[in-house]
């Protein structure tokens, strides 16, 4: 029986790789594809708004997540979580119509400040995209730290920032990276809300949109291993730096 899962687990890790393989064999040269005007600037806006979008994700996320696990009574967690699941499992195309609808020229913001079609507009869609997986991801790791750790702290006479600072965030910190490497995925391939609140300034993912509708297949299989090559490095780092640490220590 083991024998057998072995073979039927990796036939099923072969068969998700095929995509990747693929895209490798037939996506061209890369430094063909950055020396045009338009894989370059897609390439730059996607890194100059995704560092913006997780630094906003990391300032609000932070706080929130640990305000859900330590502060907010057991019986209204289950609120809290589904205020979160809903922008989560939204579409992200209607996400993009109602950003559109706010930010956009016809709401009150847009007729005083207009964002839609801005770099601004970008970040904007790309928090909305993923800070709610940011957020459930570091309150889950929160969650399963034990609490009793920091009262042990209080009871020395600690403030509750040198508690969080010396005792939660050594332990908690793992987690704030696998958040922030799901965040990242999210934001670098946001597709859904960007391309309806901020088609231009383009970013990868609505570039390789507009490569594959003007120049056919091959032009966006270029873009679209920048895409890999632009998202993957910091995810694939931070789990492999932090996905074995364990909490119930």
């Amino acid at each position: 029986m083991r024998r057998l899962l072995g073979i039927w687990s990796g036939i099923t890790l072969a068969v998700l790789f095929v995509p990747v393989v693929v895209l490798f064999l037939h996506a061209g040269s890369l430094e063909q594809t950055i020396r045009s005007t338009a894989g370059r600037n897609a390439i730059e806006v996607t890194l100059g708004s995704g560092i913006i979008a997780l630094a906003v994700d990391l300032l609000f996320g932070i706080p929130l997540s640990w305000i859900l696990a330590r502060l907010v009574r057991p019986k209204w967690r289950r609120w809290w979580g589904t205020l979160l699941i809903i922008p989560l499992l939204m579409p992200p195309l209607v996400l993009g119509l109602v950003l559109a609808y706010v930010v956009g020229p016809a709401s009150p913001i847009g007729s005083t400040i207009s964002l839609a079609n801005t770099f601004a507009g970008l970040v904007i869609a790309q928090i909305y995209e993923s800070l709610p997986f940011f957020v459930l991801t570091a309150w889950g790791y929160l969650g399963a730290i034990p609490r009793s750790l920091e009262e042990d702290v209080w009871v020395l006479g600690k403030s509750p920032w040198q508690t969080f600072w010396f005792v939660t965030w050594p332990m908690a910190r793992a987690g704030f990276a696998i958040a922030a490497a799901m965040a990242w995925a999210r934001i670098v391939g946001a597709f859904g809300a960007p391309v309806v609140v901020a088609y231009h300034p383009s970013g990868l993912p609505v570039a390789i949109w507009i490569q594959l509708q003007e120049q056919g297949l091959p032009a966006a299989l270029g873009l679209a291993l920048w895409l890999i090559i632009v998202s993957l490095p910091l995810p694939v780092w931070l789990n492999w730096r932090f996905s074995h640490v364990r909490y119930d220590r």
